[in-house]
């Protein structure tokens, strides 16, 4: 057996799950499966899931990404995500455009993070 063979979901520690449920429900949209309210577990593209948990000692401690998406509809996104507020996080290198997008070559992503300050990247699917 090998654990390429099995599903995997991302699991994100939050401290509060109500203002979670307004982001990841009221800004990214996702909708949660039944379940109790202190886990919120999101079903994602081809299977995949995000399991939202609260947990205060351990929410926002990780400074690299969490969670990240590939999107064949990246521009649309990128519009309705700013829409719904959603601010996308600025790093230098290389450079983003005005609205957050940093390209690499063809490869191009937006990093935003959770009220806790997990980071979470979303890019258009494109190889480095």
């Amino acid at each position: 057996m090998s654990l390429s063979d099995n599903q995997v979901r991302a699991t994100v520690a939050v401290s509060d799950i109500d203002r979670a449920k307004a982001f990841y429900e009221g800004k990214l949209g996702l909708t949660a499966q039944e379940g109790p309210d202190e886990i919120r577990i999101y079903e994602c593209g081809n299977g995949s899931l995000l399991q939202v948990y609260a947990s205060p000692e351990h929410a926002g401690k990780a400074t690299a990404t969490s969670v990240s998406w590939s999107v064949s509809e990246f521009d649309a996104l990128v519009d309705e995500l700013l829409a719904a507020g959603v601010e996308f996080a600025k790093y230098d290198a290389p450079e983003g455009d005005e609205r957050g997008v940093h390209s690499f070559g063809d490869h191009r992503v937006f990093w935003m993070t959770d009220p806790d300050g997990n980071v979470i990247a979303v890019d258009n699917g494109s190889s480095y």
